[in-house]
């Protein structure tokens, strides 16, 4: 996932997060609204009770892949955040990526 594609600013993440629709699954919590930009962006936020930084950068990578799989940057039509779940590090790729999937489905409409 490019840098262009990511929700980096504390205020930004904030106005999707008080301001955007809630979208909810086993592993996941996306809030969303309508891109403001060109291309669609991806904010992605875990705990630090998930487990240490090396542990949460990893699980990171594991969901920018996911996104960047699922997603048509260009089309999509929202900007959001990925709050990641206890339940994620349970979870086999494959399963999160069913999941993720799922949840984007029912996001968009």
């Amino acid at each position: 996932m490019k840098k262009v594609n990511r929700v980096r600013k504390s205020q930004e993440f904030q106005v999707l997060i008080h301001k955007g629709k809630k979208a909810v699954s086993s592993s996941f919590i996306m809030y969303y609204q309508p891109k403001k930009e060109d291309e669609a962006r991806i904010g992605i936020s875990l705990s630090k009770k998930i487990g240490n930084a090396v542990v949460r950068n990893k699980l990171k990578r594991q969901v920018r892949m996911m996104c960047q799989d699922l997603i048509d940057f260009k089309t999509c039509p929202f900007d959001a955040v990925l709050i990641v779940r206890f339940s994620f590090k349970d979870n086999s790729f494959e399963t999160n990526k069913n999941i993720l999937e799922k949840l984007l489905i029912k996001a968009k409409m």
